[in-house]
């Protein structure tokens, strides 16, 4: 197939655990945390943002609040939701102390309708895991993604996979912040990925690594 001619990149929406910390502390998948009430309308927001835009795949990180934006912009566009572990959370060992654990397909069938279950992740991280090592995974995926897919993509991930698929693709160091829900549009143009929207450069001069990601 022909590369894909647009990709979008999204983050998931607000999480619960960023509006009540204390979930942290009972919950029985800490590192993976739902959206928050404003997570859902920002989802939904999201959604419509690309309703007029012609998507025909939905690719998803495999975490709870990665799944529930999709499933909002799902719902809208009405298409399937590929839930690739690729473009999933940096396990990052000074965020989460253990191999993070998210929600089976059991308790995800019922309230995902849209998740297609037949589609195999072309990559899976491993934990502890290196931000170099993240960083190559990330570009891996989408190049693979954009290799076998010809149709307009929309990848939902987290701020670490904005950041890495962004700059696998483009070659480019991004100069933006990977906010929550934000949306990053790139092109292909004489062979080469370009950023044509997205990004919130209001860190510039603020220390790198946590301002990019989180």
């Amino acid at each position: 197939m022909s590369s894909s001619p647009t990709v979008w990149i999204a983050r998931h929406g607000n999480r619960l655990d960023f509006v009540k910390p204390h979930w942290f502390n009972t919950a029985k998948r800490r590192y993976d945390p739902p959206l928050s009430e404003d997570g859902f309308v920002q989802a939904k927001q999201l959604g419509k943002r690309l309703q007029k835009e012609n998507i025909g795949h939905i690719f998803a990180s495999p975490f709870l609040r990665t799944i529930q934006t999709a499933s909002e912009v799902a719902k809208i566009l009405d298409l399937p939701i590929k839930l690739e572990a690729g473009i999933g959370e940096w396990h990052n060992p000074h965020w989460m102390s253990e191999n993070p654990e998210i929600h089976p397909r059991e308790l995800l069938e019922k309230d995902y309708p849209y998740i297609d279950w037949s589609y195999s992740s072309y990559l899976v991280p491993k934990y502890p895991e290196m931000e170099v090592t993240m960083m190559k995974r990330m570009a891996e995926v989408a190049e693979k993604v954009v290799r076998d897919y010809s149709q307009e993509i929309l990848l939902v991930g987290h701020g670490a996979s904005v950041i890495g698929l962004t700059e696998g693709l483009t070659k480019e160091t991004a100069t933006f912040k990977a906010s929550l829900c934000c949306l990053v549009k790139l092109v292909k143009i004489n062979d080469k990925w370009e950023i044509e929207l997205g990004g919130d450069t209001s860190h510039l001069g603020e220390t790198e690594n946590q301002v990019r990601f989180v």
